[in-house]
């Protein structure tokens, strides 16, 4: 069984995000930018499938400009087989023409699961893995916490996270899974493979080559960063919380 896995590239976690002097997006010139977090869960998990011996082939995909391809080589560095580049040049693609795209490569590679982060740090949109599944008419386990492959009955047990607790489903093969942070620890590539990583070959695909038409779903008219907090201040007494409490905070 062949496994694809979605990987996008985002502004690094540890990196303080600015908003453009124009506002019309988020600052990514000469800005650390690595693999979406929830990405690489999706990665180490797809990895250990097979590993497990559930799996034959993990091919990780990523859908964006050439500097997709870093990803890529991170992808192939921790152990991924192949890497499928999709070009879409420097317009910005939203989760329903990145599912469009993902069910054309699906279609072509056939794989018997699709993995993806739950979201992505940057837009944190959590729409694309339940999008993809509709449009494939695929069974989702999304906000995996744990999976288990059944390979012989061609079932996956996932448990997923849910606001009352930890709901566990069983999903026919093939299915779209999303994962949730709490499934695994990424492993760190290490150096030998990162070195090997950078003589693979990655597939570069179009949208044309795909026959996938993107157009624009919504516009983003302006982006803004949050108002800054107020600095507390510290009361004295009892009687001056309780007044600043009904009087200022309206809380009371």
């Amino acid at each position: 069984m062949k496994v694809v896995v979605a990987v996008k590239r985002v502004v690094d976690y540890a990196v303080k995000v600015r908003v453009k002097p124009d506002k019309s997006g988020v600052e990514t010139s000469n800005v650390k930018m690595s693999m979406n977090p929830f990405c690489e869960i999706a990665l180490e998990e797809a990895l250990r499938i097979r590993e497990n011996g559930g799996a034959s082939e993990v091919v990780a995909v990523s859908i964006g400009p050439t500097q997709c391809t870093e990803t890529l080589r991170t992808a192939l560095a921790m152990g991924a087989d192949r890497a499928v580049h999709v070009d879409v040049g420097p317009i910005t693609v939203y989760p329903l023409s990145v599912a469009k795209i993902l069910r054309a490569i699906v279609e072509a590679e056939k794989p018997g699961l699709l993995i993806l982060g739950k979201q992505a740090i940057d837009d944190d949109c959590n729409q694309t893995g339940q999008m993809v599944a509709g449009l494939l008419k695929w069974p989702q386990g999304t906000f995996a916490s744990k999976v288990i492959l059944n390979k012989e009955k061609q079932i996956a047990t996932v448990e997923r996270e849910v606001d009352s607790g930890l709901e566990t489903i069983c999903l026919d093969l093939p299915a779209v899974i999303t994962t949730d942070l709490r499934l695994n620890q990424p492993r760190y590539a290490t150096l030998p493979n990162i070195m090997k990583a950078k003589s693979k070959v990655i597939k570069k695909l179009t949208v044309e080559e795909l026959n996938v038409e993107l157009k624009s779903d919504f516009e983003v008219c302006q982006v803004t960063e949050p108002p800054v907090r107020k600095a507390g201040t510290v009361v004295s007494t009892v009687d001056e919380l309780i007044d600043k409490l009904k009087n200022e905070a309206h809380v009371l």
